[in-house]
C-alpha cells in the first residue's frame, strides 16, 4: 500500500514538473496588463460622466468616486484571504476576471441603453430630471462587480505567476524569475500609461459607448486569455491564512486572560513550532498568553497543537505583535493617500481650462495623470541609478537613506502639493472672475491647463518616496511569513484614505453649504471654493507631520538601523555572524521588488 501511494505522489510529482514554466508568462502578463488598462481608464473621466449624464453634482459624484476607490482597495485584501484560504490562486484571478468583465459590460449597458439614465438636459441651464433609483442602482452594481474583479486579479496574479517557475535553485530558474518580474511590472506600468492616456483620449474624443465599449473588449480578451492556458498552470493547494492566525492569537489570548503574566518555572511554559529557544517579546504581553501550555495533552507527540483555537505558537504571536507596532506609523501615511485621491477636481479644473498643445492637439482633461505616474516611474530610476551611486561616490561608501526619513520627505512633499494645488485653482478662479465666466462652468478659462502639471508631478513625487519606503518598511520589519500582508498593507492604507476623504468631503461640504448657496464644493465650479478646500487639506497635512514625527520616535529603531547599532556598540560579537545579518537585511531590500503589490 505504502508503495502505491509513493509511486502515485511521484506521477502527481511528475505531472506537475511538466506544467508552468515560461509558457505560462504571456497568458498572465497579459490578464494583467489588459486589466490594469480597462480598469484605470474608467477612472479619470468618470467625474465628468457622473456629472454629465447622471446630472449627478461634484460633491456627491466624488463621494461616489471615493466610495468605489475604497472598495477596489479593500477588495483584494479580502481576495487575498480568499485565495489562501479556500479558493487558491487560479479560481480567484479567474472569478475576479469574470466579476471585472460583467461590471465592465454593465457600465458600457449605461452608455448603449438611454432607459438605464436621465433624459439628456443641460444641469446648468435648466432643470433636469434625477435618474431614479433603479437606474442609480444598475449603475452601483457595475461599480460593485469592477471592485469585486480587482480583489480578484490584482492580490493573486504576481505570486500565481511566481509559482509557475519550479522553484529549484539553479541560475536558469533564478534568471527566468527575475525575467517575469520584469516583464510583469513593465506590462502593469505600461497598461496604466495606456489608460491614463489612449482611453481617456478615446471616452474624450469618440464619446462615452465607444470609451466604455474599449475596456469592455479588453477585459474580455484579458479573460478569454488567461483561461485559454488553463490546463498549463501549476495550481499549489491551498494554505491556512495569516487573518486566521492572528484571529486564533486574539480568541486564544482572551480565553486565557486570567493566566499570570510570568511563568512559574521556565520548562515547558511556551509553544514553540520552529525554534525551542524562541520567547515572546515584553511588548503586548497579554498576547503571550496565548502560547501558554496549560496541559502537556494539549500537544502531540510530534509537537502540533491539537486545536489552534485553544493553543497558539510563539511565531503566531510575534507575527501579529508586529502587525500592531507599525499600525501608528501606517496610519500617519494615510493623509497622503487622501491627499492623492483628489482626482476628480482637478480634471474639472482642467476642463475649464487651455488645454491645447499646439494649434490642433488638446489633451483629455483626465490624461493630466499621466504625469504622476511619469514623475513616479522617472523618480524610481534616478533614485536607484544616479542618487545613491552619486551620493555613496562622495561620502566614498555605500549611501542608504532609511524607510522613515523617506517617508516623512514624501509627507513634506504632499503638503507641498496640496498647497499648490489652491494657489493654481485661486489663480484660475481669479481668471474666470476677470472674464465673467462666474455664472458659465463650461467656459474656457485663459489660463493654461500646464499649471495644473507642477501637482500633478509633485504627487508622484510623494509616491515615489513615501509609497515605496512604506512598502519597503513594512517587509522589512515583518517576518518573512508576513511578506503578503507587507503587500497589502499599503493597498488598505488607500481605502481607509478614500473613505476618510469621502467623509471630509462630505463634512465640508455640509458646513458650508447655506439655504442660499452651494458651498465650496459646488456644480459651478466658478462659483464654489475648491481652493479653500485644498487649504484644509493642507492644513491637515501639516498637523499630520507632526503626528508622524511622534510615531517614528515612539516607533524606535529599524531593523537595518539596529543591525549597524549593534555592529558599532558590540565588540565581542562574531564578526560571522554580523556578516549574515547584514546579508539578510540585503536581502530582504534586493526582494522588495518582488514583492510590492501590482
Amino acid at each position: 500500500m505504502g508503495e502505491q501511494v509513493e509511486e502515485l505522489n511521484h506521477e502527481r510529482q511528475l505531472s506537475t514538473r511538466k506544467k508552468g514554466g515560461l509558457v505560462t508568462m504571456p497568458f498572465i502578463i497579459a490578464n494583467e496588463a489588459f486589466e490594469k488598462v480597462a480598469s484605470y481608464g474608467l477612472v479619470p473621466n468618470m467625474i465628468l460622466y457622473l456629472m454629465s449624464d447622471y446630472k449627478i453634482s461634484v460633491a456627491k459624484g466624488t463621494n461616489i468616486l471615493f466610495l468605489w476607490v475604497a472598495a477596489s482597495n479593500f477588495a483584494p485584501v479580502l481576495g487575498a484571504f480568499l485565495s489562501d484560504s479556500y479558493l487558491g490562486r487560479f479560481l480567484t484571478i479567474g472569478f475576479g476576471s469574470l466579476f471585472s468583465l460583467l461590471g465592465m459590460f454593465l457600465l458600457w449597458l449605461t452608455a448603449m441603453v438611454p432607459e438605464l439614465k436621465p433624459p439628456p438636459c443641460n444641469q446648468f441651464t435648466e432643470t433636469c430630471k434625477q435618474s431614479t433609483h433603479s437606474q442609480f442602482a444598475f449603475l452601483i452594481f457595475a461599480f460593485i462587480f469592477i471592485s469585486m474583479g480587482s480583489g480578484g486579479v490584482r492580490p493573486c496574479s504576481l505570486a500565481f505567476g511566481a509559482e509557475q517557475i519550479d522553484n529549484k535553485k539553479n541560475v536558469n530558474n533564478e534568471r527566468a524569475l527575475e525575467s517575469f518580474f520584469g516583464w510583469y511590472y513593465a506590462a502593469g506600468a505600461t497598461g496604466v500609461l495606456i489608460a491614463f492616456t489612449g482611453i481617456v483620449y478615446i471616452q474624450d474624443h469618440a464619446g462615452w459607448k465607444v470609451g466604455f465599449g474599449v475596456p469592455a473588449i479588453l477585459m474580455l480578451l484579458s479573460t478569454v486569455l488567461f483561461f485559454v492556458a488553463s490546463s498549463l498552470y501549476v495550481k499549489m493547494e491551498v494554505k491556512k491564512s495569516l487573518f486566521t492566525s492572528f484571529m486564533q492569537v486574539i480568541v486564544v489570548a482572551y480565553k486565557n486572560r486570567k493566566l499570570p503574566s510570568q511563568p512559574p518555572n521556565a520548562d515547558g511554559w511556551h509553544y514553540h513550532k520552529d525554534s525551542m529557544d524562541a520567547l515572546p517579546t515584553n511588548r503586548l504581553r497579554f498576547l503571550n498568553k496565548a502560547c501558554i501550555i496549560q496541559n502537556p495533552k494539549d500537544v502531540t507527540s510530534d509537537g502540533i497543537a491539537l486545536d489552534p483555537w485553544n493553543l497558539c505558537t510563539v511565531e503566531q504571536i510575534e507575527e501579529l505583535k508586529a502587525l500592531i507596532r507599525v499600525l501608528p506609523l501606517w496610519s500617519s501615511g494615510i493623509m497622503m493617500s487622501i491627499n492623492v485621491s483628489q482626482s476628480s477636481f482637478p480634471v474639472i479644473q482642467a476642463s475649464t481650462m487651455n488645454r491645447h498643445l499646439g494649434s490642433s492637439f488638446q489633451i483629455p482633461p483626465g490624461s493630466f495623470a499621466f504625469f504622476t505616474i511619469a514623475v513616479l516611474a522617472l523618480w524610481v530610476v534616478l533614485y536607484d541609478r544616479v542618487v545613491i551611486p552619486l551620493a555613496s561616490k562622495i561620502r566614498g561608501k555605500p549611501v542608504h537613506i532609511g524607510a522613515k526619513l523617506r517617508m516623512g520627505i514624501g509627507l513634506i512633499i504632499s503638503t507641498m502639493a496640496v498647497v499648490v494645488s489652491a494657489i493654481v485653482e485661486h489663480a484660475r478662479r481669479k481668471q474666470a472672475f476677470k472674464q465673467g465666466l462666474v455664472n458659465n462652468p463650461q467656459g474656457v478659462v485663459a489660463m493654461s491647463a500646464m499649471w495644473l502639471v507642477p501637482q500633478y508631478c509633485l504627487h508622484g513625487l510623494a509616491e515615489a518616496f513615501s509609497a515605496i519606503s512604506q512598502n519597503e518598511f513594512y517587509y522589512s520589519e515583518f517576518p518573512k511569513s508576513m511578506s503578503s500582508i507587507a503587500a497589502s498593507l499599503f493597498l488598505l492604507g488607500m481605502a481607509v484614505a478614500n473613505l476618510l476623504a469621502s467623509l471630509i468631503l462630505s463634512t465640508i461640504e455640509r458646513i458650508t453649504k447655506g439655504d442660499n448657496k452651494e458651498g465650496w464644493i459646488a456644480t459651478n465650479i466658478n462659483q464654489g471654493r475648491y481652493d479653500s478646500y485644498y487649504w484644509v487639506l493642507a492644513i491637515m497635512s501639516f498637523v499630520n507631520l507632526f503626528y508622524f514625527l511622534v510615531c517614528s520616535w515612539a516607533y524606535g529603531p529599524c531593523v537595518d538601523e539596529k543591525v549597524k547599532n549593534d555592529a558599532k556598540t558590540s565588540d565581542n560579537t562574531d564578526p560571522s555572524e554580523e556578516l549574515r545579518r547584514a546579508r539578510s537585511v540585503a536581502d530582504e531590500r534586493t526582494s522588495l521588488f518582488k514583492s510590492l503589490p501590482s
